[in-house]
């Protein structure tokens, strides 16, 4: 009878422990789906996705710090699908590259979709290798101001705005009225100073270029990956796979690369979505001025 019962114990252990398996198992599976699970030892590579227009630099910044302290991950690829955007945004998106090079050891890659432009390429010059396909839009070195001046309306409805300021340039690009000569300049050296950043983030990473080519190139224009290749902009051309592959090489990873990802962001409900922060910004600014009314500081493609 005892040993009917020491024998009834084992089986029974025995499928806990093989159903606790397959749930570690399956968990683990789903987790390294939505990229979420990063696998126990073995060498890696983290892909961290920049897309769409640049107006915050909080999340990918965030994804990129994820790998700081992880000793697994060798190589970070920026898979950049961007045309630019804000300044600052911009800025402190390469600021956390370069933070992932130089204090981290961290080598970091870009690997650029259809577009990689302005602010986009401003972010790819802190990295250590530039990757775009021979049709990638790149390039667009340049800064832009811009506004929609709705005063011809407001009269037009008979609305008259008021304005009480202390300081000469408080309401400079107001979208009421027209600009003065004197806030055009001023407004035009605020311009001239971002386009020398520019400049000199695009002369700290492409050193193979002097200072005159690059403001010979910074004109503006966009450039395809070819182009950018032959002006010395980018390093190589190349699809997604080539550039992991590439990478994986640089670090050392032999064979094909172990590739994490963050995780994707929860499902919430839709009073999650209703009482986010981010919504509650976005629509505060949104509905306070008209769209294109605010001035905006940009390395943006248009």
């Amino acid at each position: 009878m005892k040993k009917l019962n020491l024998l009834t114990v084992l089986i029974v252990a025995g499928f806990g422990f093989v159903f606790f398996v397959a749930v570690i198992l399956i968990a683990a599976l789903v987790l390294s789906r939505e990229g979420g699970f990063t696998g126990w030892g073995g060498d890696r590579i983290a892909v961290v996705y920049l897309e769409g227009v640049i107006f915050d630099s909080k999340t990918v910044n965030e994804h990129l710090k994820m790998y700081a302290n992880d000793s697994r991950v060798k190589a970070i690829v920026v898979r950049m699908d961007t045309p630019g955007g804000g300044v600052a945004a911009s800025q402190e998106i390469a600021d956390q590259i370069k933070w992932l090079r130089n204090e981290k050891g961290k080598t970091v890659v870009i690997s650029m979709g259809s577009v990689g432009a302005s602010g986009g390429y401003y972010v790819a010059c802190a990295a250590d290798k530039i990757y775009a396909n021979p049709g990638t839009i790149t390039g667009s070195i340049g800064v832009i101001a811009e506004w929609v001046n709705y005063g011809n309306l407001l009269k037009w409805a008979q609305m008259q705005p008021e304005v009480i300021k202390r300081g000469e340039f408080k309401d400079v690009g107001s979208p009421t009225r027209e600009v003065t000569p004197k806030e055009r300049e001023y407004l035009q050296g605020l311009i001239n100073q971002m386009y020398e950043q520019f400049v000199g983030a695009v002369a700290e990473g492409r050193k193979e270029l002097t200072r005159d080519r690059i403001k010979e190139l910074a004109d503006g224009r966009v450039y395809t990956g070819e182009e950018a290749l032959r002006e010395k902009l980018i390093d190589g051309l190349g699809n997604y796979d080539a550039v992991l592959k590439a990478t994986a090489e640089m670090v050392g990873i032999k064979g094909e690369p172990q590739v994490v990802t963050p995780p994707k962001p929860r499902k919430g409900s839709i009073l999650d979505l209703l009482t986010s922060t981010d919504l509650g910004e976005m629509v505060s600014r949104n509905t306070l001025q008209p769209p294109g009314s605010s001035l905006q500081f940009e390395y943006l493609w248009k």
